[in-house]
């Protein structure tokens, strides 16, 4: 994949199944000056209280928020469990207001030779159509088990649900145009991190401060 030419970042998706070390991936990005827009951190504002979603959804949904505004989550997943009718009228509420929070955070970071879009299910919901390249974070089976299992009140039934919803990773790696492991450990994948900005950014032009 070469870097595309022209004005405006390069857009790199980046994604993984539970338990593959996508949020750690993330924070080596970070920590490597690159912006990085966490799609979940950004849902959860909006669902917070004051949050740009709350109010909508506890008018459609009577009795999901909670006593401070917010929305409840379990409530919500209650209220909307079973019923494809509901959760499509939840997705045209929340939709709109990720893309808009996502289109921000490009516009704040225009500059930058390269942004991440973390977004747990990229692939799952069409996401990779706003990316320039897609990078997926992968871990052999057993070690992806044994991070999951290791959570505080996760249990195989759990973890199976989740899975179910999520795109096989061998299907995900196969998509992808790099893959990122951290079965070999993340001083490892620090440095596939570290190539991979390399190789984004090498035909970029650094942004300059007097170009506005």
């Amino acid at each position: 994949m070469i870097p595309k030419a022209g004005s405006g970042p390069v857009i790199l998706g980046l994604t993984g199944s539970i338990g593959m070390g996508k949020s750690a991936t993330a924070r080596m990005f970070a920590d490597r000056g690159v912006p990085v827009h966490d799609a979940d951190a950004a849902v959860h504002a909006l669902y917070g209280p004051g949050g740009a979603a709350a109010a909508a959804i506890g008018a459609a949904f009577p009795g999901v928020l909670g006593d401070g505004g917010g929305v409840d989550r379990a409530r919500l997943r209650a209220a909307v469990l079973d019923a494809p009718d509901r959760m499509a009228a939840l997705e045209a509420i929340v939709h709109p207001l990720v893309r808009a929070a996502s289109a921000d955070f490009l516009a704040r970071h225009a500059a930058a030779p390269l942004v991440v879009l973390d977004i747990p299910l990229l692939y799952e919901t069409g996401g990779e159509g706003r990316c320039d390249a897609v990078a997926v974070v992968s871990a052999p089976p057993e070690i992806q088990r044994a991070r999951v299992l290791a959570r505080p009140g996760m249990t195989e039934a759990a973890f199976a649900a989740i899975l179910a919803k999520q795109m096989p990773d061998a299907e995900k790696r196969a998509r992808a145009d790099f893959v990122i492991d951290t079965g070999r450990g993340f001083p490892a994948a620090e440095a596939e991190v570290a190539r991979l900005v390399a190789r984004l950014t090498a035909h970029r032009a650094p942004p300059h401060g007097d170009d506005g």
